[in-house]
């Protein structure tokens, strides 16, 4: 599913990560550990391939973390339940997910919702799961982009996306069991790529929207994770939102850019095709934020 710039007001949302060793006797396969992958196109891997086109992709970083974790003794079996369009309200409430919409090599969990499907796999295989990760509530706050004042419709918004996120973070912990470590991370903040406006009220959200992130959006998804237990990844940090825009640097094709937007530009399609997704180096950087929670074993 392909977001437009107008629909960039995006917030991620969260992760659950376990450690989990296994063995087993001689002559005997030692039990899998299962990587669960819970969320939005984020979690499925979506990557567009033109304005408007795209597909799920194995670039995504539940694939490449799948890969990644063997360097710290993990050896993941991916199980993913991401959706592509899913919302805080749908992974509660909505049966199924489209086939087009599924990360490759997903199974369809049918008439379940994705919560209650990924709950029965995580108690199936309890002892089993090796890392859990939530990527969801973007798109619930997709329409504030069109919104008279987006700063306010955010704000309204994020009071359904908390009690809807609190429901699902129960659920998981209920479900993975009180000791696994559970890691929830956010979106890297696209509109940062309205500075390649022309007009200068779109082009001042770029600036407004490092404000949003750090002081409505983070705060309200990094609550309710450390209710859960939750540890929080912050990948707006990290994808250097929060870095001075009086820094520039020269990014090929777009001149001279303050280092947060070249940021963007190199490591989403927002400035390429309008799209908030990652490229796979984005991708890959999520993938290495969320193993570096994981302890080596």
């Amino acid at each position: 599913m392909v977001f437009t710039r107008a629909a960039a007001l995006v917030i991620v949302t969260a992760g659950l990560v376990a450690g989990c060793s296994s063995s087993g006797g001689s002559g005997k396969a030692a039990p899998k550990d299962y990587y669960v992958s819970i969320g939005d196109s984020y979690a499925a891997g979506f990557q567009p391939t033109a304005h408007g086109k795209g597909s799920t992709t194995r670039n995504g970083f539940a694939y490449q973390l799948t890969t990644a974790a063997s360097a710290k003794g993990y050896h993941l079996t991916l199980q993913n339940f991401g959706c592509a369009g899913a919302t805080t309200t749908s992974v509660l409430k909505t049966p199924g997910c489209d086939a087009a919409n599924l990360g490759p090599g997903a199974q369809s969990y049918g008439q379940q919702t994705q919560a209650v499907a990924a709950e029965a796999f995580l108690r199936a295989h309890a002892g089993h799961i090796g890392l859990v990760t939530v990527s969801i509530g973007g798109n619930d706050i997709t329409a504030c982009g069109q919104a008279a004042n987006p700063t306010t419709c955010v704000a309204t918004s994020l009071q359904t996306v908390k009690t809807n996120l609190t429901t699902l973070m129960t659920g998981l912990r209920a479900a993975a069991g009180a000791s696994t470590p559970i890691v929830g991370i956010t979106y890297p903040d696209v509109l940062l790529a309205d500075y390649l406006a022309k007009d200068a009220q779109t082009k001042s959200l770029a600036t407004l929207s490092v404000l949003a992130f750090r002081s409505l959006i983070n705060p309200a998804f990094q609550g309710v994770y450390t209710a859960s237990g939750a540890k929080f990844v912050d990948v707006t940090a990290a994808m250097g939102a929060y870095g001075s825009m009086s820094a520039m640097t020269t990014v090929p094709g777009y001149g001279s850019l303050p280092v947060p937007v070249a940021k963007i530009c190199q490591l989403t399609y927002m400035c390429q095709f309008a799209d908030i997704h990652p490229r796979t180096a984005g991708y890959a950087q999520i993938a290495q934020l969320v193993l570096a929670t994981l302890p080596t074993k």
